[in-house]
């Protein structure tokens, strides 16, 4: 089987050294194994992307020294196959609407409980019936777990992560509920919703390998739920070490002074890039 890996990044920002770090991870993994290395673009919130942001994704990853086949795979185009797997999952009585705002949810929890899909969702509307616009979709994990037989049945399903000690994960349903609940599968204003879109995108393009950040392992879980619902490969995981700063905070887009961009002004190299987050002399 070739090993195929992606790197997905959002262009809602520019990309910061931990971004460089999985790129060049996943890059060279598949330069090992003389393997493909795929870029996607995740733009499917219109919101919040620029296309400043996706022309500086290619130019900063070119000037890294990688390259991918044309052309590029961006979410903003492939939102039939999105609604394709939502209306399959409607179709087995999986998904309700929900109105709900994050407001409406935090209010509604007297401890805020925080899980891969933020915060858990109480099940206001669970029972409800409501369209109009703006509505989100969620899944209905209870629903989920059981029409995959069960909790014995979902305890067995598993997934492998090549960067731990324990290779074989295996899904808890009791942690899918109480601490995963009733993701968003679709959001009203943009039609699909990450968790949804990255396991349907990973499958399309053939992804066997998917290198990311471990502040991901546990949306995993959420990923090979809908992969057993949707009948799609499991792919091979690395959750990889985090890159942080100088207080051990994960960095974010919005941490500018750690931008890729800003480091290729100031003169850094690409091999000090790659020194910056320890992989060395590639």
């Amino acid at each position: 089987m070739a090993h195929i890996e992606r790197f997905a990044p959002s262009p809602t920002g520019y990309l910061h050294l931990g971004h460089a770090f999985s790129a060049l991870t996943a890059w060279d993994q598949a330069q090992a194994l003389g393997g493909t290395f795929l870029l996607r673009i995740e733009d499917n919130d219109h919101t919040r992307v620029r296309p400043e942001y996706e022309q500086a994704i290619y130019d900063d990853l070119h000037w890294l020294g990688l390259d991918w086949p044309k052309p590029v795979l961006r979410q903003s185009d492939n939102m039939e196959a999105y609604q394709t797997a939502l209306t399959f999952l409607n179709a087995l009585g999986l998904t309700y609407a929900c109105e709900c705002t994050r407001s409406d949810i935090k209010q509604a929890q007297s401890l805020p409980i925080y899980g891969p899909d933020g915060l858990i969702y109480p099940g206001t509307c669970r029972d409800k019936k409501l369209t109009g616009n703006n509505i989100s979709i969620r899944l209905n994990m209870a629903k989920a777990v059981a029409h995959l037989g069960g909790s014995a049945r979902v305890n067995k399903l598993s997934f492998i992560d090549r960067n731990t000690g324990k290779n074989e994960h295996f899904l808890n349903a009791d942690q899918l509920l109480s601490g995963c609940g009733d993701i968003v599968l679709a959001r009203g204003d943009i039609g699909t919703a990450y968790h949804l879109a990255v396991v349907v995108d990973d499958a399309a393009q053939n992804v066997t390998h998917i290198t990311r950040g471990k502040d991901l392992f546990e949306a995993t879980r959420i990923h090979r739920v809908l992969q057993a619902l949707l009948g799609l490969p499991t792919p091979i995981y690395c959750h990889h070490r985090l890159i942080v700063d100088e207080n051990g905070k994960r960095l974010a887009k919005r941490d500018d002074s750690r931008a890729i961009r800003k480091y290729r002004e100031d003169g850094v190299t690409p091999r000090e890039i790659r020194e910056m987050v320890g992989l060395g002399d590639e």
